[in-house]
């Protein structure tokens, strides 16, 4: 019988241990401040940046969201970056991500200060993280690993499938699996077989950006299925990377679409903007 991963029951527990940390913070008069920079108004980027929002106001963080219009440049956004790099009040800086087509996003998330980068981004963070000695990690993959230790699934010796493979999540989603003793492929779209390169998994973790993308023929029986995905089907609905009705009597774990990894990814970005400012105030 599957179980199903509730993240958003985990993250309800984690967030109020978060929320502990931050009262014991302002004993000391310190509050953790979080800048959101927002280019544009794309709507699924407006609902994450809201849920960003009210997760900081329930734990205790100073969050600030800071608009700009889809035409500024390049160069603008990275001064307003370096305000911020500047401004005590803020130890967590995240550029909400798309940015417009004229913006190089890798330039842009150069600028943040790596100790501030808690979106785990930065080129540096996830070269420690590679190196082995993680500093700020990419929040997604790092709620993952959380889901897996609360609910006692052991990777060691596990054969890993991660389904995707950006920045984001898919690369630093596989060096924290191969860290626990997990052996990891890579796989994506151009994949030869990948039907069967997906069925030889103990664990899948999808993050491909397709709505209802896998189906039960790439699942091994008694698998850990992770659905990462976050797309709307043609009625608008929330739907994930994996059809769940179909997959999840399969599986012996499995993710649901919503109230599974997206809330887990938010508590991580409150946990580690806790972090930043302990390293920043205490240089922990």
């Amino acid at each position: 019988m599957s179980v199903l991963i509730n993240g958003k029951e985990l993250a309800d527990k984690l967030q109020e241990q978060t929320k502990r940390e931050v009262r014991e913070l302002e004993k000391q008069k310190i509050r953790p401040g979080l800048v959101v920079l927002i280019v544009g108004d794309n709507p699924a980027s407006q609902i994450y940046v809201k849920n960003k929002s009210l997760a900081a106001e329930r734990i205790g963080i100073y969050s600030k969201e800071q608009h700009y219009s889809a035409d500024i440049t390049e160069d603008e956004l990275i001064k307003e970056i370096q305000i911020f790099n500047q401004n005590d009040d803020f130890h967590g800086i995240l550029v909400q991500l798309p940015l417009p087509e004229h913006i190089n996003a890798d330039r842009v998330l150069l600028e943040i200060n790596p100790i501030k980068d808690v979106d785990g981004f930065h080129p540096m963070n996830l070269g420690r993280l590679l190196a082995g000695v993680p500093h700020t990690i990419p929040c997604t993959p790092y709620g993952i690993m959380k889901m897996f230790e609360a609910y006692n699934i052991d990777l060691t010796g596990k054969r890993a499938v991660i389904l995707g493979r950006s920045n984001i999540v898919g690369k630093p989603m596989g060096i924290l699996m191969l860290a626990k003793d997990a052996t990891v492929t890579y796989a994506h779209s151009k994949t030869e077989n990948l039907i069967e390169v997906c069925r030889e998994a103990d664990i899948l973790v999808v993050a491909i950006g397709q709505g209802h993308f896998v189906t039960k023929e790439f699942i091994k029986p008694g698998a850990v299925v992770i659905d990462v995905g976050m797309n709307r089907n043609e009625s608008g609905k929330l739907i994930g990377d994996v059809k769940f009705d179909e997959v999840e009597p399969l599986t012996s774990y499995i993710t649901p679409v919503p109230r599974g990894v997206g809330p887990m990814t938010i508590t991580m970005l409150m946990q580690q903007t806790v972090e930043a400012c302990r390293r920043q105030k205490f240089g922990e």
